[in-house]
């Protein structure tokens, strides 16, 4: 082949290469310029948020609820979906926390997952106003128990408390968030159990997301006027929370 031959046939390899480095500039270059896929990042809540929520227009039905308890509320405060699911009734044999059974006079239900737990009951027979206090002073008197501090009244009278609970079947000890309040003539509790968890702002405001999706089930239909608290109390003055 002649020298022009081969400089002919070497211009036509560059420019075969040329072109292939381009073509794959031009076929590649798209994921050079493609923005970054975001990470993943924690789930947004479409739970609403306790401070969002009016609980004082709420009365609540003295009846079973926790079949209108939203599914995906529970999994996002559980962080998981639940593995055990129990429910109970009004005259029912429950077995107790510190062992043995005894006659339910609530309506209620527990979900459970991974030493997690998020309960709820409402007492079946009506509770008067004085009554109410008696049982949020209980309540916070329990060992291991102290009151919210600036936690919006869930009924009222009402309690927000931190409790320290034992792990659960070889979980780590944890905190329980717990709300409760008077509604009409209904008491309401709701608690959200956390193994190795603290008792701060994140714990009550998962809490307060599930306590208002089992407000929103058992609900009575409608805004309640709330009567005049001296009608029950001793001295005629309001006990928005106790503690």
């Amino acid at each position: 082949m002649s020298t022009r031959g081969r400089a002919a046939a070497a211009v036509a390899v560059v420019l075969v290469l040329v072109a292939g480095v381009v073509l794959g500039v031009v076929l590649l270059g798209g994921d050079d310029d493609a923005p970054d896929e975001p990470a993943a990042g924690p789930a947004t809540p479409t739970s609403t948020p306790l401070a969002d929520y009016d609980t004082l227009a709420v009365a609540v039905a003295r009846e079973p609820f926790c079949e209108a308890v939203e599914p995906a509320v529970v999994t996002e405060v559980l962080e998981a979906e639940p593995t055990g699911v129990r429910t109970w009734a009004d005259g029912e044999q429950v077995r107790l926390p510190e062992g043995g059974r005894d006659v339910a006079h609530e309506f209620g239900c527990r979900w459970a997952v991974d030493g997690a737990v998020a309960s709820a009951w409402v007492f079946a027979p009506p509770v008067t106003r004085r009554q109410a206090i008696d049982l949020a002073q209980v309540a916070q008197s329990a060992d291991g128990c102290a009151p919210m501090r600036g936690a919006r009244p869930y009924g009222l009278p009402t309690l927000a408390a931190f409790c320290r609970v034992e792990g659960r079947r070889g979980a780590p000890a944890g905190t329980e968030a717990s709300y409760r309040g008077l509604f009409g003539d209904a008491w309401l509790t709701c608690t959200l159990e956390v193994p190795g968890a603290s008792p701060d702002e994140a714990l009550a405001e998962r809490a307060g997301r599930f306590c208002v999706s089992v407000l929103e089930a058992a609900r009575l239909p409608g805004d309640y006027t709330r009567a005049d608290p001296a009608a029950d109390g001793p001295d005629g003055s309001p006990s928005p929370s106790i503690g």
